[in-house]
């Protein structure tokens, strides 16, 4: 397994960084792939020189590296500025792109930049928007978006998996549906692709009924800033950003050279060993939530108890406001957080927990632990004294 230059080195002296799910540990190969190319100089992908050349060659490579790493084609990937901008143009784009219809579905509990964008849709160009509900762990039925189709169907939008909660979503499932139908499937699979093997390869999975995927670079280990939407040839797109015309129309602006080739670099790395890691992160989080739950008054799991991405433990725990925890837990030397960083911040019960049937006093009290190695003993032990400590004085 590749060495991290993990975020805990800057941290202060025994701190631990538990908080993957919102930037994962920067990757030395991550780290070299930049520095290689600031060395070598810096210089516009669209000039003619060698230079720009040389810029232009650095970028196909990562571009052929990316398609490698998900099963696609190198035509099949548009580098963009991270998830959100990927979701964005996925979301827009394919809908109106498609001549089907004007009308989308999506789940209660995407990532805000697919329902910001699924919102934008009807507010301006007059699309319906059907947001199909979850169950108490936070899966999406595929009886429920089979019945959301319509005649106009455009698009099924549906994530990976979620990352406040961790629930891992049978995607394959869904989009063969929504593809048999002739409807256009993407899905946002930020949180999954770095922690689980995902392919829109035949037969692989989340598999062929995919047309777009949506993966972000800083949470494979490499810069923040840079990721990519997978969208198959053959399927039109109307861009979101004009200008220029990089990547072949799609996005326009002049591309990010170095944060591209780390993101190349960390997704190469992180498929490398992507199964016996997810193996071992698993292992861990079991025995990490089994003694949380054993140990801490008034715990509980959030998500799915198995089909959840395996580094990934989230909980409420009645009586203890989830960011008083934080700062518990910082104090104590470990970085997690209450949720979706997306919405850090906010003194709002999550949305997700809310469309769970959570009530909004419980889910205030929600905290999250999303690793990137497993966790030793000692550490394990450490957060749970004072989940425990912090529950206890809660409850006096």
């Amino acid at each position: 397994m590749a060495t991290s230059t993990h975020t805990d080195e800057t941290l202060p002296a025994g701190h631990r960084y538990l908080d993957a799910a919102a930037t994962a540990p920067l990757r030395p190969e991550a780290f070299e792939a930049m520095l290689n190319v600031l060395r070598s100089g810096q210089a516009n992908a669209s000039s003619v020189h060698s230079a720009g050349h040389r810029a232009r060659a650095v970028i196909e490579h990562a571009r052929a590296e990316v398609a490698q790493a998900c099963g696609v084609r190198p035509t099949e990937v548009i580098f963009t500025s991270g998830g959100t901008e990927a979701n964005n143009l996925a979301v827009i784009g394919l809908a109106l792109a498609h001549s089907r219809g004007r009308h989308v579905v999506t789940s209660s509990i995407e990532h805000p930049s697919v329902l910001e964008s699924c919102n934008y849709l009807g507010r301006v160009h007059g699309y319906e928007v059907t947001q199909v509900d979850v169950d108490q762990m936070a899966m999406v039925d595929v009886r429920r978006v089979e019945a959301a189709l319509r005649d106009d169907t455009a698009l099924v939008t549906i994530g990976l998996a979620n990352g406040e909660v961790g629930s891992v979503q049978p995607v394959p499932e869904l989009m063969a549906v929504a593809a048999s139908n002739g409807v256009w499937c993407h899905t946002d699979a930020v949180q999954a692709a770095a922690s689980l093997p995902a392919s829109l390869a035949t037969g692989a999975w989340p598999g062929a009924n995919v047309h777009a995927m949506s993966i972000a670079s800083h949470k494979f280990g490499g810069p923040q800033g840079a990721g990519a939407l997978l969208v198959r040839d053959g399927i039109p797109l109307e861009p979101v950003l004009h200008g220029g015309g990089q990547e072949r129309g799609l996005r326009s602006g002049t591309e990010n050279v170095a944060a591209i080739a780390g993101f190349a670099a960390a997704v190469t790395a992180a498929v490398r060993d992507i199964g016996t890691r997810a193996l071992a992160l698993a292992a861990s989080r079991d025995e990490f939530v089994s003694q949380v739950l054993a140990t801490v008054p008034g715990a509980a799991l959030t998500g799915h108890p198995t089909e959840r991405l395996p580094g990934h433990a989230s909980f409420v725990i009645r009586g203890v406001s989830g960011e008083s925890m934080l700062v518990a837990l910082d104090a104590a030397g470990i970085a997690a957080s209450s949720g979706s960083a997306c919405a850090a911040g906010k003194d709002e019960p999550s949305p997700v927990l809310l469309a769970m049937g959570v009530t909004a006093e419980v889910a205030q009290t929600s905290i999250r632990f999303t690793l990137h190695e497993p966790l030793t003993p000692a550490m394990r032990e450490r957060v749970v004294t004072v989940l425990a400590r912090e529950a206890a004085r809660a409850a006096r």
